[in-house]
């Protein structure tokens, strides 16, 4: 039974106990009304030990303070995750923690990178190694831009801001465009813009889907925290079926390497049964002449021996 359950049973037989006391100081009866204040009294304080209330009072005000506890945890982190994304300079530093722990959840260490130059001296927040090249990830956006668009109460204003706010959304994937998608330096044919705010990302895929396509034709792909997840297992697969293509071909190169020297064995061992046979033939037509050989000899002897008779 949990502790309001109990609360709310004691409130009810304290309710029983109150009409019941009523009833009785309200009988006509003189008979009925035996029970004095200080017997009913003594059976109210009995029911109230036995119910225990003052401990399970006691549960419930612990529990108050500490739900109020972490309300003020809950507000005070809420404050300081504010102050962090108002500052520009802690604001890049936990968009890029983010995208590193992301990394670090979703791909091997060898396959990725922070703050390492890669591309033309160029040195992305972060790169992934892919079987397409090297993928480079940039994690800026404009925060107070998207804010100043949201926060503002004036029709007129509002499309102001948001139009500052596209513009410098379209000023940042023009730079990774042009720094991070070079194929013929060994890029991949695309990079990333991390987006390290789920709302930031919803406001550009409602709002400015048309720029995103843009971008997203010239390979520059905005992705979120969800949505990079999602895109880091689909290249840590395509790595994989690559490291199963290299290793087929690797074996398949060491069959033909082995089918080459077997067929040099092959040709040698031909021409070792080859010289076999033909030393064969001749050792063969070799004793065949010494059995002529031989025959005269003995026709000889014969005749030696007749002369002698």
């Amino acid at each position: 039974m949990t502790t309001l359950e109990l609360v709310l049973g004691a409130s009810t037989v304290l309710l029983a106990m109150i009409v019941l006391v009523l009833v009785a100081t309200d009988d006509d009866d003189p008979s009925d009304a035996e029970l004095d204040d200080e017997t009913l009294r003594a059976s109210v304080g009995d029911a109230l030990r036995d119910l225990d209330l003052d401990r399970n009072a006691a549960l419930i005000e612990n529990h108050a303070t500490e739900m109020r506890t972490l309300h003020d945890n809950v507000e005070q982190l809420h404050t300081d995750l504010e102050q962090l994304l108002t500052n520009p300079q802690q604001r890049g530093s936990f968009g890029e923690y983010q995208l590193e722990t992301i990394l670090a959840d979703q791909l091997p260490p060898d396959m990725y990178g922070t703050q390492e130059a890669v591309i033309a001296n160029l040195r992305p927040d972060a790169h992934v190694e892919t079987s397409a090249g090297t993928v480079a990830i940039d994690a800026k956006f404009p925060l107070e831009a998207y804010e100043r668009a949201v926060d503002a109460e004036d029709p007129a204003e509002q499309r102001r801001q948001e139009t500052a706010f596209a513009r410098r959304v379209e000023e940042q994937l023009e730079k990774i465009a042009t720094a991070y998608v070079r194929p013929d330096e060994g890029t991949a044919p695309f990079a990333l813009a991390f987006i390290p705010s789920e709302a930031v990302y919803y406001h550009l895929l409602t709002e400015e889907y048309d720029l995103l396509t843009e971008y997203g034709d010239r390979g520059v792909q905005v992705v979120s925290p969800l949505t990079l997840g999602q895109k880091l297992q689909l290249v840590k697969a395509g790595v994989h079926a690559q490291r199963l293509t290299d290793r087929a071909e690797a074996v398949q190169s060491q069959l033909d390497t082995l089918s080459n020297r077997f067929d040099g064995v092959a040709d040698d061992w031909d021409t070792c049964m080859r010289h076999l046979r033909n030393a064969l033939d001749r050792a063969e037509d070799a004793d065949r002449a010494f059995d002529r050989l031989r025959t005269e000899f003995q026709r000889v002897d014969r005749l030696d021996d007749g002369q002698d008779d």
